[in-house]
């Protein structure tokens, strides 16, 4: 007896490999871990944000410019 799977595309063929490979609980804890992660870059990104606004609002300072902008004084 001959089993055959078509694969359409790279990311079905590793989902695919997953499945074989992994127990379906090993998946689900990496995909959670990758959530986590995912959750808390988010998480420190805010910080960052608001970090630097609350600096800025009080110094008193002008808005911030774009990365590698300049200032063009008149």
């Amino acid at each position: 007896m001959q089993m055959q799977v078509r694969i359409r595309s790279v990311g079905a063929a590793l989902r695919f490999a997953e499945s074989v490979l992994l127990a379906p609980g090993q998946r689900h804890a990496r995909r959670n871990a990758w959530a986590a992660v995912c959750e808390n870059r988010e998480y420190a990104a805010d910080r960052r944000h608001d970090a630097l606004g609350s600096s800025r609002a009080s110094a008193g300072a002008a808005p911030a410019l774009a990365p590698g902008a300049r200032s063009v004084r008149q």
